[in-house]
């Protein structure tokens, strides 16, 4: 038990220990309010300080950059003033050279006007020999002609002479072409259907290795060995120049026997050439082919089938030399243009990354923004509701009060009087214990 004393009327009580652990937590709880107050005070202030030191810090950044941009475009607008103050210098040199120019001929033409004037003679001389000179003119125009007739008539016999070569070359070139139709005929009745694939295979290697490898020694032409992706062409053919890939062909090589019973066609095998190009990342696609021997289309000359699908092609053997190399003379005239398109998507890919790291660096400042600021809120409602715990607590320790001050109450109004009422043995014991010790009986309230 705990002794108490009243600061109000002096009376000294005793409390159990629940009671007085009450009495004790309520006269902290008005120091423990201020305290959480001062310190919320406090967070929210340091809270504040810090956004307005990020917010400073964004602010500043963003002026930096700002203003290294005022500069670059003052110094743009500088070159600009300065081109146009030379562009100006210019103009005005060329009018002044002009106005020389012009005066100068006048004055010529007043010294001119002056001495046909001062001498007719020397005019109708002059005209004279105007004239003769004008006659040796002509009979040399006429002579130049008379050459260029020639000269024409040689051209033209040239012409048919050249035209008449000509038609034997591609006379001869046919008869060639007829015969090496008929050799590879022969040749595939007297060979198995994979001898007749690997024969065409090594046929254009061949070709290549003797009349483009000599030109081209760097270029790159070999077997498709990568079926990693479930599929493969016969030949891959590429080549570059200071680094920059200008022209890459995927090759399919087509034969069969004439013996063989399904007959397959060139469009047969289109669909699966243009995914293997697309696979392997090649520009071209051509399928060297021996398949409808019998069709003319595909016997006078190349067929393109872009139509179908994107840069493709179906030649015979004897034109895969003449295709590669006009493959080669086309895509190096537009080499400089890939270069120039290179070097103008390098300098774009620098601007967009200058404004792709901005705009990621505004992204993440954004996003880390709001994950601060959802902390903070989300750290405001724990204080609200910490708070509002704290005065439901408040609210309890101010009732256990009351409840406090009423047993206090009872324990001021509590008498020996109201104790012995209507217990007469009580009553009896305290008058003799305080006539015992000489207190009068009236004084036991």
């Amino acid at each position: 038990m705990k002794e108490l004393k009243c600061p109000k009327c002096g009376n000294v009580f005793k409390v159990d220990e629940a009671d007085y652990a009450s009495i004790v937590s309520q006269v902290r709880t008005a120091e423990f309010d201020a305290e959480v107050e001062r310190r919320m005070a406090e967070l929210h202030e340091r809270q504040v300080a810090e956004r307005k030191l990020a917010e400073s810090k964004v602010e500043q950044s963003f002026q930096t950059q700002l203003n290294n941009k005022d500069r670059e475009l003052g110094k743009k607008e500088s070159e600009i003033a300065s081109l146009k103050s030379q562009l100006e210098a210019i103009e005005a040199s060329n009018k002044s050279a002009l106005a020389l120019a012009i005066a100068d001929k006048d004055k010529k033409i007043l010294e001119l006007n002056s001495t046909i004037s001062q001498s007719d003679s020397k005019l109708q001389l002059a005209i004279m020999e105007e004239r003769t000179r004008a006659n040796d003119e002509l009979q040399k125009k006429d002579a130049e002609i008379s050459q260029l007739k020639s000269a024409a008539e040689l051209e033209k016999n040239k012409a048919q002479i050249h035209e008449a070569s000509l038609v034997k070359q591609h006379e001869d070139e046919m008869r060639v072409q007829k015969e090496l139709v008929e050799y590879y005929k022969d040749l595939k009745t007297r060979m198995s259907t994979k001898m007749v694939g690997e024969t065409l295979e090594q046929h254009c290697s061949i070709q290549f290795e003797q009349y483009i490898r000599p030109v081209m020694p760097n270029a790159y032409f070999d077997k498709d060995n990568d079926a990693s992706d479930g599929t493969k062409g016969d030949f891959i053919f590429r080549d570059s120049e200071d680094g920059t890939e200008y022209i890459s062909i995927m090759f399919e090589m087509k034969n069969e026997m004439d013996t063989t019973a399904t007959k397959h066609k060139n469009d047969d095998f289109l669909k699966k050439l243009d995914e293997d190009r697309r696979k392997k990342n090649c520009e071209f696609a051509v399928l060297v082919s021996l398949l409808e021997s019998d069709n003319d289309l595909y016997n006078t000359g190349i067929v393109n089938k872009s139509h179908v699908y994107p840069k493709m092609y179906v030649i015979r053997p004897q034109f895969f030399i003449p295709f590669i190399n006009l493959l080669v003379q086309t895509s190096k005239k537009s080499l400089e243009y890939r270069k120039q398109l290179i070097l103008a998507q390098n300098k774009e890919a620098d601007v967009t990354n200058f404004e792709n790291k901005l705009n990621d660096f505004r992204a993440k400042f954004g996003r880390h923004y709001e994950m601060a600021s959802k902390k903070f809120d989300d750290a405001i409602k724990d204080i609200d509701a910490t708070i509002a715990k704290l005065q439901k607590v408040r609210e309890e320790l101010v009732g256990s009060e009351n409840s406090l001050r009423l047993a206090n109450q009872d324990t001021e109004d509590l008498t020996i009087r109201k104790l012995t009422y209507r217990n007469p043995t009580m009553k009896a014991k305290f008058e003799e214990a305080r006539k015992a010790d000489g207190i009068p009986a009236d004084d036991l309230m």
